[in-house]
C-alpha cells in the first residue's frame, strides 16, 4: 500500500493534502483552514465527486466553515475538513485502512469525525490506523450520535428567532417548513412539535415521511412546494445551497432557521434575504452541536457539559439578532464578524 501525497496551495489555508492510493482505491483531500485555537476537528465526508476540483471546492469551504463554527461556539478547535471522492456504496476495509494513513500524516493536527456517508463502523477502521478520530460510537468515553445535539441546538436557535420576532420564545402555534427529516430534521420536528409547534415535512426517503407522520404528526408537501408554503420558518435541513437567485424570491416565511451546512449559495443571497426582510439564522452559528459534542468528548465526555454549551447558542443568537438590529447589516456578516474577533482578535 503506497499512499501518494502532492500539498496544494491556496491562500488562506494552513495546509492542503491530496492523496491517492491505487492499491485501495483512495482518492482524498484534507484541508486544514486555521489551527489559531486548536487542532483541525472536522468531518470525513464521502461523496462520487464528478472532478477533484469540484471535491476540492466543497471541502475548501466546508473546513473554513468549521473554523468559523468552532470559533462562534466557543470551542478550542480549529477548522478542517476531509472528502473521499467514491460511491459511498463501494466502501472496504482496505479504503478506510488507507484513508486512516493519510489522517497520520498531519500528526493530529487534524483530528477527524462522522460527516456524511461516513458511518461509525468505517470509523472505526480509520482509528485501526491513526488515534486522531472523535466520535466512534459505541466506544467507551465516545459522545455517541451527535443528531440530537445538534438538533437541540438549532431549536434553541429556534426559539431566539421567534423572540426576535414576536418578543416572546414561546414557538406554540408556530408554522415551520423542514425541509429533509433525516436524523437532524427528524429530531429537530419532534422538538417543535413536543413544545407545540405546527411542522410541515419534505424528504426523498417515503418510509421516514410516513413515520414522522404517524409519530410525530406532521403534514407532508412535495420536495418542490417547500419553497412556496406559507409558513413562519422554514427549515432547510438537507443538502446546501438552497437558498439562492431562484428560491429566495418564492419564500414565503417570515424566517430560516435550518440545520443544513452552507444555505447560501453566495453571500449576495444573504443580502437578498435581509432586503426581503427575512431573518435568518446562519446555519453554521446554530448547528454547532455536533462539533461541540465532538470536542467534550476530545476533553473527556461529559453529556451535561455538552448539553449545557449547546443550550448557549440560543445566546450566541440573541447576540447577533441585536448587533444586526443596531447595524443594519445582515445576519450572516454579523455572525462573520463575531468569529473572526474570536479567530483573529478584535479589529
Amino acid at each position: 500500500m503506497a499512499l501518494i501525497i502532492e500539498e496544494v496551495k491556496e491562500q488562506g489555508f494552513e495546509k492542503i493534502l491530496v492523496a491517492k492510493d491505487s492499491s485501495s482505491g483512495l482518492s482524498a483531500i484534507i484541508a486544514i483552514h486555521n489551527t489559531h485555537l486548536g487542532p483541525a476537528c472536522g468531518g470525513i465526508r464521502m461523496l462520487p465527486y464528478a472532478s477533484q476540483q469540484e471535491a476540492m471546492t466543497d471541502v475548501l469551504r466546508l473546513a473554513k466553515g468549521m473554523s468559523y463554527k468552532s470559533a462562534l461556539a466557543g470551542i478550542n478547535f480549529g477548522g478542517g475538513k476531509s472528502v473521499i471522492i467514491g460511491n459511498p456504496d463501494q466502501k472496504s476495509k482496505k479504503l478506510f485502512h488507507s484513508f486512516g494513513e493519510f489522517v497520520e500524516k498531519f500528526e493530529g493536527k487534524y483530528i477527524a469525525a462522522k460527516d456524511m456517508n461516513i458511518e461509525s463502523v468505517d470509523l472505526g477502521l480509520v482509528k485501526e490506523k491513526t488515534r486522531h478520530v472523535l466520535g466512534v460510537e459505541g466506544e467507551v468515553g465516545t459522545s455517541g450520535d451527535p443528531s440530537p445535539v445538534t438538533a437541540l441546538g438549532v431549536f434553541r436557535a429556534l426559539e431566539a428567532t421567534a423572540e426576535s420576532l414576536t418578543g416572546s420564545k414561546n414557538i406554540k402555534g408556530l408554522k415551520v417548513a423542514v425541509q429533509g427529516i433525516g436524523h437532524v430534521g427528524y429530531a429537530l420536528a419532534a422538538l417543535i412539535t413536543e413544545a407545540g409547534g405546527e411542522v410541515w415535512v419534505t424528504d426523498t426517503n417515503v418510509k421516514i415521511v410516513e413515520k414522522a407522520k404517524a409519530e410525530l404528526k406532521v403534514k407532508f408537501v412535495e420536495l418542490e412546494n417547500i419553497y412556496d408554503l406559507d409558513c413562519d420558518v422554514f427549515s432547510p435541513c438537507a443538502r446546501g445551497a438552497i437558498l439562492n437567485s431562484v428560491t429566495i424570491p418564492r419564500l414565503k416565511c417570515k424566517a430560516i432557521v435550518g440545520a443544513a451546512n452552507n444555505q447560501l449559495a453566495t453571500s449576495e443571497d444573504g443580502i437578498r434575504l435581509h432586503e426581503r426582510g427575512i431573518l435568518y439564522a446562519p446555519d453554521y452559528a446554530i448547528n454547532s452541536g455536533g462539533i461541540i459534542n465532538i470536542f467534550i468528548e476530545y476533553q473527556g465526555y461529559d453529556r451535561t457539559k455538552a448539553l449545557k454549551k449547546t443550550e448557549a447558542i440560543y445566546l450566541t443568537m440573541k447576540e447577533v439578532f441585536q448587533r444586526s438590529k443596531a447595524t443594519h447589516k445582515p445576519t450572516f456578516e454579523v455572525a462573520d464578524l463575531l468569529a473572526e474577533e474570536r479567530l483573529y482578535g478584535k479589529k
